[in-house]
């Protein structure tokens, strides 16, 4: 396998994850989108349409947005063939994409190549192979000293995020992907219990004190 193909491989992401990853510039030309050790280009993504704007006039282009529960990113289609090609995707539809990343004005979006429609229970689907994929993939803590580590980093993501009301646990989830879920919310259920962090209401998190 050439290393041309491993950097066109589609990868499955959640919106959150590949909103986490950093864009990568070549003397200001975006080259790819890095998240952990994963330089991604091609992205294949499954979620809901919540929203579409078609352009009037000469200039033809289309703009989807795209929302999978962890977050929401645009589909921008631009050009008379490819809008023609898409204008059928309705608000409301779950699809699966597959597309280019891109990054224009501190924006990341996805370029579709294809957008295909599914039955709504195909979300839940993904959701669930990703998750036992990262659950196959993260590595065990044992070390209490490894704990203590993983708990004052969340602790101190919450204590940043303090001053916008809190943080989802889910964004917590997403910031430590290379962490097991499970160890994430056994930290989270014991600063809870220790009274360090409280739940304005369920799954939002904030500090104490």
């Amino acid at each position: 396998m050439t290393d041309q193909y491993k950097r066109n491989i589609a990868y499955k992401l959640r919106i959150g994850d590949l909103l986490l990853g950093k864009p990568i510039f070549d003397n200001e030309k975006f080259i790819y989108i890095e998240l952990g050790t994963k330089k991604i280009s091609r992205v294949n993504i499954v979620g809901n349409i919540v929203d579409k704007y078609e352009s009037e006039g000469d200039k033809k282009y289309l703009f989807f947005t795209l929302d999978d529960g962890s977050g929401q990113i645009k589909l921008k289609i631009f050009g008379e063939e490819d809008s023609e090609k898409f204008k059928g995707i309705t608000q409301g539809e779950t699809v699966v994409i597959i597309g280019v990343a891109r990054n224009w004005n501190n924006e990341t979006y996805i370029q579709p190549e294809i957008i295909s429609q599914k039955d709504s229970k195909y979300l839940l689907v993904r959701k669930l192979e990703l998750e036992k994929h990262k659950k196959e993939n993260s590595k065990p803590v044992k070390d209490k000293k490894e704990v203590q580590a993983i708990k004052d980093k969340i602790l101190d993501k919450i204590k940043v995020a303090e001053s916008e009301g809190g943080i989802d646990s889910e964004k917590i989830l997403l910031e430590f992907r290379e962490i097991s879920t499970e160890t994430i919310n056994e930290e989270i259920q014991r600063l809870l219990e220790e009274g360090i962090i409280f739940e304005p209401r369920p799954g939002r998190l904030r500090y104490l004190g």
